[in-house]
């Protein structure tokens, strides 16, 4: 696989990833009955927003096209019957599956920015967005421990 092309393949896996999170955090923001939290919800759907736009215009700059959906059909759907099923329509249940999407999205990114057959304008893009992710990734993780009974 040529640099470009696993360039393109490498962020549109982030790019898609980072959609399911956006969408995740956008409807969860709708659902959850705690003002603090769905503004902290509607603010981490706005950072995954700004990762998608900025990686499809580097994928772009690369000569490819970039990803138009999240990763999976009826992701939403899968989402919300897990929640209620595994956790009840909670906070909780919220915010511990959205820390399982940041896990994701750290995961990706943390091997996507070791990847040495990348264009540098890519690692130049995940580099930057390294420590918004890791930031984010962080927050969800210590609301959801601080939730725990």
């Amino acid at each position: 696989m040529s640099t470009q092309s696993n360039t393109e393949h490498t962020l549109n896996d982030l790019i898609e990833i980072a959609r399911d999170g956006k969408d995740f955090y956008t409807e969860a923001a709708g659902k959850v009955k705690d003002a603090e939290l769905s503004a902290l919800f509607t603010r981490i759907a706005g950072v995954k927003s700004e990762i998608v736009t900025s990686l499809s215009s580097t994928v772009v700059a690369t000569g490819g096209e970039p990803a138009k959906h999240g990763t999976m059909v009826g992701s939403m759907q899968q989402f919300y019957g897990k929640v209620r099923a595994t956790l009840g329509d909670t906070q909780y249940g919220y915010v511990a599956e959205l820390e399982e999407s940041e896990d994701r999205l750290l995961k990706a990114f943390k091997d996507a920015a070791t990847d040495n057959d990348l264009t540098p304008a890519a690692r130049q893009e995940i580099t930057r967005f390294l420590p918004t992710v890791q930031e984010t990734h962080a927050v969800m993780r210590d609301r959801k421990h601080a939730m725990k009974h």
